[in-house]
């Protein structure tokens, strides 16, 4: 069974047994029952609605929030760790220096204006952007070092490769958006079942009720435009969240 099938199937029995217990405990109401010492539910039942949802509603924010925060984490470390490499490898000859910090460059002019657009559209990252990161391995574990000073500089070289090999491992598993259908269509009802239970209120034409009306509605709207900004980890558009690797090609 698919999870859409097991929600509907949830929310359809809920509903059912709601309403069959309250009709059943309707026809055992004597004609007699005087109704006025029964407190009426509407305006509770509207409260706990909305406190529900406002629950609800916080913490999809919370989550993607937490999500694009991590995403960005990863992105730093994966730019500071290249970084690092064409910082270390100064001490090595001007040839494999040069040859080291132009495959830094070209990595990150790929990962800037080739993968993060495909990344951002299509959620997965390129085979040649893992293929310049492996030139990279290659090219610093294949030259054995010529001296003592760049022994100890060997090591921490592949370190920082490794270091940027698992970030990027890393944004390829963060680059899905983080909030799944089902909590989408939950979010969605939601705010149409909030607002809409505003007009059981006896909502009246009067300017005040008609501006909180608004007002309420149009902050759902805004949350819910939040809430889908933040659920690309990696933002909708490259300027957003490719400023480290940007920062790195400047360098």
């Amino acid at each position: 069974m698919t999870e859409w099938f097991v929600l509907g199937l949830a929310m359809v029995l809920a509903c059912a047994v709601v309403l069959t217990v309250t009709v059943l405990r309707h026809r055992r109401v004597p004609d007699d029952d005087d109704t006025s010492q029964t407190p009426d539910v509407l305006e509770y039942m509207v409260m706990m609605v909305g406190v529900v949802y406002a629950i609800v509603l916080g913490l999809a924010i919370a989550g993607v929030w937490e999500a694009r925060g991590a995403a960005q984490d990863g992105t730093r470390d994966e730019a500071q760790a290249l970084h690092e490499i064409t910082r270390r490898v100064q001490v090595y000859p001007a040839d494999v220096r040069e040859r080291v910090q132009q495959d830094v460059r070209q990595y990150g002019e790929h990962v800037t204006r080739v993968e993060w657009p495909r990344m951002i559209e299509d959620h997965e990252l390129t085979d040649r952007g893992g293929e310049l990161l492996d030139t990279l391995r290659q090219d610093i574990a294949e030259r054995p070092p010529a001296n003592d000073l760049e022994a100890q500089t060997y090591q921490p070289l592949l370190d920082q490769v490794a270091a940027a090999d698992e970030a990027r491992r890393t944004r390829a598993d963060n680059a899905e958006e983080t909030l799944p259908g089902v909590v989408w269509f939950g979010l969605v009802s939601g705010a149409l079942v909030t607002v809409g239970l505003i007009f059981t209120l006896q909502i009246r034409r009067s300017a005040r009720e008609m501006l909180l009306a608004g007002t309420f509605s149009a902050l759902i709207a805004f949350l819910l435009f939040l809430v889908w900004n933040f659920d690309a980890p990696f933002g909708r558009s490259t300027a957003e969240t490719a400023s480290a690797f940007q920062d790195l090609i400047s360098t």
